[in-house]
């Protein structure tokens, strides 16, 4: 049985800020995520999305605020909690002359595995990502895909409970995609908590259970999909995002040295 059976909140959030130089990153931000949740963390650049992960996966400590996580308080048990996490950064960082298998195993034995146990995980999770074929070259030959791939199997490898996922198709090919997908919704099934950031709102329409969606460090509305689209009478998260968020007339698609009707072409003779 799941020592976190019974636990109220995967992830509970209260009053998080945090301040780099003169920039207020985050500005009392409050999360909540049901246990078995898949949650969107949504926003546009320089929202504080990945700053809110990074404080979570203890990267980065908060200037104020309080996090539970599992249950647990990690600035008390940071170790326990480690053990049941897994993270995904949007900057990857793997041992490139190490094999995807080596690498895989490695980090199974680092998660205190036993060696026939990191193995047969390693050998499962290079079959669910479909590396199989490529689990005996090095990672320095490995194409973005794979490597992000690879990156979220290592995420996986000690059976977290609760997987934080910042940007996981950020530049990748839709086969990559496909994958990680297929592979996220499998880990929604068995139970296990989401906390995912993405620029995909198709994505995050397909798999997410609930989505939060912040601007410049503070929430500004939260949810179940089924409460947002009610809420903002809305379809899918693309149109919730743009009334909650909106598109900055700067951006607003214009070319300014096009003018007047558009022009026939003239008949061919």
């Amino acid at each position: 049985m799941s020592e976190e059976v019974g636990v109220s909140k995967a992830v509970q959030v209260r009053g998080l800020r945090k301040r780099f130089g003169t920039v207020e990153a985050l500005r009392g931000l409050d999360i909540d995520i049901e246990p078995g949740a898949f949650y969107a963390l949504l926003g546009p650049n320089g929202s504080g999305k990945s700053t809110t992960i990074s404080i979570l996966s203890g990267v980065y400590e908060a200037d104020d605020g309080q996090v539970r996580l599992l249950g647990r308080d990690p600035a008390v048990e940071p170790l326990a909690l480690k053990a049941r996490i897994g993270v995904v950064p949007e900057e990857l960082m793997l041992f490139e002359r190490l094999t995807g298998r080596q690498y895989l195993v490695f980090c199974g034995r680092m998660y205190g595995l036993a060696g026939g146990e990191a193995a047969a995980r390693a050998q499962e999770l290079l079959r669910l990502i479909d590396l199989e074929s490529a689990a005996s070259e090095m990672i320095v030959g490995y194409s973005k895909g794979m490597r992000r791939r690879l990156a979220i199997a290592a995420a996986l490898v000690h059976a977290p409970r609760l997987v934080f996922l910042d940007e996981p198709f950020e530049g990748i090919d839709v086969i990559a995609a496909g994958v990680i997908r297929d592979l996220l919704a499998e880990l929604a099934r068995r139970g296990v908590s989401i906390l995912l950031t993405t620029h995909v709102l198709e994505i995050a329409d397909r798999l997410a259970t609930h989505a939060g969606i912040i601007n410049e460090g503070r929430m500004l509305d939260v949810g179940s999909l089924k409460e947002l689209f009610s809420r903002h009478e809305a379809g899918c998260l693309g149109e919730v995002f743009e009334k909650l968020v909106g598109v900055p007339a700067s951006r607003r698609a214009k070319l300014s040295f096009f003018s007047g009707e558009p022009q026939a072409y003239p008949a061919e003779k």
